[in-house]
Protein backbone atom coordinates (compact mmCIF):
# COMPACT_ATOMS: atom_id res chain seq x y z
CA UNK A 1 0.00 0.00 0.00
CA UNK A 2 1.38 3.41 -0.95
CA UNK A 3 1.48 6.48 1.22
CA UNK A 4 3.13 9.87 1.38
CA UNK A 5 4.31 11.84 4.38
CA UNK A 6 5.10 15.43 3.52
CA UNK A 7 5.42 18.92 4.90
CA UNK A 8 4.75 22.03 2.81
CA UNK A 9 6.07 25.58 3.16
CA UNK A 10 5.86 28.96 1.48
CA UNK A 11 9.11 30.10 -0.11
CA UNK A 12 10.42 33.39 1.28
CA UNK A 13 13.00 34.49 -1.31
CA UNK A 14 14.75 33.61 -4.56
CA UNK A 15 17.97 32.15 -3.10
CA UNK A 16 16.79 28.59 -3.85
CA UNK A 17 17.20 29.29 -7.60
CA UNK A 18 21.00 29.20 -7.57
CA UNK A 19 21.96 26.20 -9.70
CA UNK A 20 18.39 24.84 -9.82
CA UNK A 21 16.91 23.44 -13.01
CA UNK A 22 13.26 22.51 -13.25
CA UNK A 23 10.80 20.29 -15.05
CA UNK A 24 7.43 21.56 -16.31
CA UNK A 25 4.27 19.85 -15.03
CA UNK A 26 0.66 20.02 -16.23
CA UNK A 27 -1.98 18.40 -14.09
CA UNK A 28 -5.70 18.32 -13.54
CA UNK A 29 -8.24 16.58 -11.35
CA UNK A 30 -10.73 13.99 -12.47
CA UNK A 31 -12.30 13.92 -9.00
CA UNK A 32 -11.96 16.09 -5.91
CA UNK A 33 -13.71 14.93 -2.74
CA UNK A 34 -12.98 14.90 0.96
CA UNK A 35 -12.41 11.14 0.79
CA UNK A 36 -10.02 11.17 -2.17
CA UNK A 37 -8.69 13.01 -5.19
CA UNK A 38 -7.86 11.57 -8.60
CA UNK A 39 -5.18 13.47 -10.49
CA UNK A 40 -3.75 13.15 -13.99
CA UNK A 41 -0.26 14.61 -14.56
CA UNK A 42 2.12 15.05 -17.48
CA UNK A 43 5.80 15.74 -16.90
CA UNK A 44 8.50 15.38 -19.53
CA UNK A 45 7.82 12.23 -21.54
CA UNK A 46 5.81 10.60 -18.74
CA UNK A 47 2.25 10.68 -17.46
CA UNK A 48 0.60 9.36 -14.30
CA UNK A 49 -2.77 8.81 -12.73
CA UNK A 50 -2.66 9.34 -8.96
CA UNK A 51 -5.26 8.59 -6.29
CA UNK A 52 -4.79 10.23 -2.88
CA UNK A 53 -6.75 9.72 0.30
CA UNK A 54 -7.43 12.26 3.04
CA UNK A 55 -4.58 13.42 5.27
CA UNK A 56 -4.31 11.85 8.70
CA UNK A 57 -1.70 13.98 10.38
CA UNK A 58 1.08 14.35 7.80
CA UNK A 59 0.30 11.00 6.15
CA UNK A 60 -2.09 10.13 3.35
CA UNK A 61 -2.62 7.14 1.14
CA UNK A 62 -1.22 7.59 -2.36
CA UNK A 63 -1.38 5.27 -5.37
CA UNK A 64 0.32 6.29 -8.61
CA UNK A 65 0.23 4.56 -11.98
CA UNK A 66 2.02 5.33 -15.23
CA UNK A 67 -0.34 5.88 -18.18
CA UNK A 68 0.21 6.67 -21.87
CA UNK A 69 0.95 10.40 -22.32
CA UNK A 70 -1.66 10.64 -25.11
CA UNK A 71 -4.32 9.34 -22.69
CA UNK A 72 -3.23 11.84 -20.05
CA UNK A 73 -3.38 14.71 -22.57
CA UNK A 74 -6.92 13.68 -23.59
CA UNK A 75 -8.01 13.48 -19.93
CA UNK A 76 -6.54 16.91 -19.19
CA UNK A 77 -8.29 18.42 -22.19
CA UNK A 78 -11.64 16.65 -22.04
CA UNK A 79 -12.29 15.55 -18.46
CA UNK A 80 -10.52 17.98 -16.11
CA UNK A 81 -11.75 21.45 -15.20
CA UNK A 82 -9.81 24.27 -16.81
CA UNK A 83 -7.39 25.84 -16.42
CA UNK A 84 -5.04 23.00 -15.48
CA UNK A 85 -2.39 23.39 -12.81
CA UNK A 86 0.82 24.50 -14.52
CA UNK A 87 4.08 24.61 -12.61
CA UNK A 88 7.78 24.04 -12.81
CA UNK A 89 9.20 21.65 -10.22
CA UNK A 90 12.76 22.00 -8.97
CA UNK A 91 14.43 19.28 -6.88
CA UNK A 92 16.92 20.75 -4.41
CA UNK A 93 19.00 18.68 -1.98
CA UNK A 94 19.31 20.18 1.50
CA UNK A 95 19.97 18.73 4.95
CA UNK A 96 20.07 15.14 3.71
CA UNK A 97 16.63 15.40 2.04
CA UNK A 98 15.40 16.40 -1.40
CA UNK A 99 13.14 19.44 -1.38
CA UNK A 100 10.70 20.01 -4.23
CA UNK A 101 10.06 23.64 -5.04
CA UNK A 102 6.99 24.27 -7.20
CA UNK A 103 6.84 27.57 -9.06
CA UNK A 104 3.27 27.95 -10.30
CA UNK A 105 2.26 29.54 -13.60
CA UNK A 106 -1.01 30.48 -15.27
CA UNK A 107 -3.92 30.94 -12.88
CA UNK A 108 -1.63 30.33 -9.88
CA UNK A 109 1.16 32.65 -11.05
CA UNK A 110 3.23 34.09 -8.21
CA UNK A 111 2.81 31.14 -5.83
CA UNK A 112 6.00 29.26 -4.90
CA UNK A 113 5.79 26.32 -2.51
CA UNK A 114 8.42 23.95 -1.12
CA UNK A 115 7.65 20.48 0.11
CA UNK A 116 9.68 17.67 1.53
CA UNK A 117 8.70 14.01 1.72
CA UNK A 118 9.57 12.15 4.90
CA UNK A 119 9.99 8.54 6.00
CA UNK A 120 8.02 9.11 9.20
CA UNK A 121 5.93 11.92 10.69
CA UNK A 122 8.30 12.65 13.58
CA UNK A 123 11.40 12.78 11.35
CA UNK A 124 13.55 15.84 12.13
CA UNK A 125 13.82 18.29 9.25
CA UNK A 126 16.46 20.97 8.79
CA UNK A 127 14.77 23.89 7.05
CA UNK A 128 16.61 25.61 4.19
CA UNK A 129 17.13 29.37 4.66
CA UNK A 130 14.73 30.14 1.79
CA UNK A 131 11.80 28.33 3.43
CA UNK A 132 9.13 30.50 5.06
CA UNK A 133 5.91 29.78 6.90
CA UNK A 134 4.71 26.17 7.09
CA UNK A 135 1.37 25.61 5.35
CA UNK A 136 1.12 21.82 5.70
CA UNK A 137 -2.26 21.95 7.43
CA UNK A 138 -3.73 24.74 5.29
CA UNK A 139 -5.99 23.18 2.63
CA UNK A 140 -5.72 26.29 0.40
CA UNK A 141 -2.22 25.14 -0.60
CA UNK A 142 -3.29 21.71 -1.83
CA UNK A 143 -3.03 21.44 -5.61
CA UNK A 144 -6.60 20.12 -5.74
CA UNK A 145 -7.81 23.31 -4.02
CA UNK A 146 -5.69 25.49 -6.31
CA UNK A 147 -7.29 23.80 -9.33
CA UNK A 148 -10.72 25.04 -8.22
CA UNK A 149 -9.64 28.27 -6.48
CA UNK A 150 -6.57 29.66 -8.24
CA UNK A 151 -4.14 31.64 -6.11
CA UNK A 152 -4.60 34.73 -8.31
CA UNK A 153 -8.26 34.93 -7.16
CA UNK A 154 -7.51 35.02 -3.42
Amino acid sequence: MGHEIERKFLVRDESWRKGASGTPYRQGYLAIARECTVRVRISGDGAWLTVKGPARGLTRLEFEYGIPPADAAAMLEELCPHPPIEKTRYRIPFGGLVWEVDEFHGANEGLVLAEVELEREDQPVELPPWVGREVTGDPRYLNAYLAEHPHTTW
